[in-house]
């Protein structure tokens, strides 16, 4: 076997930096290639660009060239960004805190759907380096010259960077202004950037003690008039872009049931308040707005299932994902994505029915009024033909695989369609059980889904993009309403106005206060001017829930 000859640690380094651009780094390139001029003067723009990042690549890895530490960190920066720019080719993803937070959060489902060939031949590509770098000799030299050949390095990587800067000053500092998605897209100090961004998160949510939020919360005396328990679902779906949804006006007829349904109130201008679940969801259950989220702020204080409980109703979460991203920590809590139903699941997954699953005992046994949570499977990505049984596979031909490269985008477009086609048959059946009902309990039923979908708009597909850049299908989304006629008297809800106002702009912001309003939970937290059922219920109920 042949025997490698050793290198100086410079040498290491700088083929490594060469190494991470070249392999590494192609929807960087092609997207440059897309933003810089026409011509020389917008290649000369690109080169400068490429040679800064190599410089600074080269710089920050000399300072990790030291005996029994290049070789590690650099084995781990080539296998994660092998796997990484596996993503952001196939999908066109942006790597930041939120979409590393959505990626660590995912549930070993979501996992094998995201498993392909291709992947594992981009992590070959990634393990062959660093088979070729544990087997070279790196010759480095006593600690002394050590450093100073490490002092030289930096010296002359600061005067080249500074030269590079300098030299395209005016087109450098107008790109890197004008498209803040760049510093997203090169692997590896996107996902590093966000790895610390994650820590340090995470660090500062575990050192702040919990925070009551609506600790004064209480029914307000309207409940006086209330002849009988109440049960109020809220759906949360996945991926529903309300673009597909046939309520919203698509062509495709995707929303038959719902559609034909007496009462349904559909809103159509519906924003998310991120674009992946780890965000959208601890959101829109938060007084937290999308200006002033945060992750580590989210967790470090309660929820509006929290202050439901408080209130005194009885809470449940039914889950069919990935959990609820710490919202429903401190209530009832049921998974039911693993259950042995023969019908409704298989291949270590259910369909979203098994959230109705022996629902009507759970209401025949409700002793309390009632707040319940249907999390939904929805339409998650990107193996979109298993989010539904084949019976609901109408648009066809159908992209039977997770990777969507190997399939045309109507096939893909189709199964997405034909996952929008099974929601629409499970909330439909989840009224048509809530009518059956309404004789002895006040049913309603609310779905909002945590984000949308690119289905290869602008060449993205899935979703993650940061919320500054993603285009309107991964932040417009699907949301209905349906109230009992016994619900709507009980609550004072007019429900004629409410599909009158269902087209005004809402969003998640809105969700808190209008669950509070619309349940009547009186709190000096309840902010009416957010909540989009206020302007329809009658004064004397909006003076119940007001403070002096």
């Amino acid at each position: 076997m042949f025997k490698l000859r050793p290198l100086r640690p410079e040498w290491v380094t700088l083929s490594a930096s060469i190494l991470l651009l070249a392999c590494y780094n192609l929807p960087l390139w092609r997207h440059l290639l897309e933003i810089t001029p026409t011509g020389w003067s917008g290649r000369l723009l690109a080169g400068a660009f490429i040679l800064l990042l190599g410089v600074c690549f080269n710089l920050i890895l000399t300072l990790f060239a030291f005996r029994g530490v290049l070789k590690p960190v650099l084995t781990v920066l080539l296998l994660m960004s092998a796997g990484v720019a596996y993503f952001m080719n196939q999908y066109g993803v942006l790597i930041d805190v939120e979409m590393l937070r959505n990626v660590l959060e995912t549930d070993p489902a979501e996992v094998r759907d995201l498993l392909s060939f291709k992947l594992a031949i981009y992590l070959l590509l990634g393990l062959l380096p660093v088979v070729l770098l544990w087997r070279l000799p790196i010759a480095y030299r006593p600690w002394p010259r050590e450093l100073l050949s490490k002092a030289c390095v930096g010296v002359v990587s600061m005067l080249m960077i500074g030269g590079i800067a300098l030299g395209n000053y005016q087109g450098l500092s107008s790109m890197l202004r004008n498209h803040h998605e760049l510093r997203l897209q090169v692997t590896p100090s996107n996902t590093v950037g966000a790895l610390f961004s994650l820590a340090k998160g995470k660090a500062v949510a575990g050192s702040k003690e919990l925070r009551t939020v609506a600790g004064d919360a209480q029914r307000s005396s309207s409940w006086q008039t209330h002849g009988r328990k109440s049960l109020t679902v809220l759906v949360v779906g996945e991926s529903a872009r309300a673009e597909n949804f046939a309520l919203n006006g698509y062509p495709r007829n995707t929303t038959p049931r719902l559609s034909a349904e007496q009462g349904v109130i559909n809103f159509s201008d519906v924003h998310s308040c991120g674009t992946e679940t780890a965000v959208s969801v601890p959101c829109m259950f938060s007084d937290l707005t999308r200006q002033h989220y945060s992750d580590s702020e989210a967790k470090s204080q309660e929820g509006l299932l929290d202050v439901l409980k408080r209130a005194g109703f009885q809470v449940l979460w039914r889950d069919n994902q990935s959990g609820c991203k710490g919202t429903c920590d401190r209530v009832a809590f049921q998974d039911m994505s693993h259950s042995n139903d023969l019908t409704l699941c298989g291949d270590g997954e259910c369909h979203d029915e098994i959230l109705l699953k022996d629902l009507q005992a759970y209401i025949d046994g409700l002793d309390r009024d009632t707040v319940l949570v249907l999390h939904q499977m929805g339409s998650h990505g990107p193996a979109y033909y298993k989010r539904y049984p084949k019976d609901f596979e109408k648009f066809t031909p159908v992209c039977q695989s997770n990777d969507l490269s190997a399939c045309s985008r109507d096939s893909i477009v189709n199964g997405y369609d034909n996952t929008v086609l099974y929601t629409d048959h499970v909330l439909a059946s989840l009224i048509d059980l809530l009518r059956s009902n309404q004789s002895k309990l006040d049913t309603a039923m609310i779905y909002m889904a945590d984000h949308g979908e690119s289905l290869g708009e602008y060449n993205l597909f899935l979703h993650g993009t940061p919320y500054m850049l993603a285009p309107d299908q991964q932040k417009h989304v699907g949301m209905l309403a349906w109230f009992s006629e016994g619900y709507q008297q009980s609550f004072a809800l007019d429900g004629a106005c409410l599909r009158q106002r269902s087209g005004q702009p809402l969003s998640q912001d809105n969700l808190f206060h209008s669950m509070l309003g619309l349940l009547e939970v009186r709190t000096r937290t309840y902010n009416a001017d957010l909540d989009m059922f206020a302007g329809c219920r009658e004064p004397s109920v909006r003076q119940a829930l007001a403070f002096d």
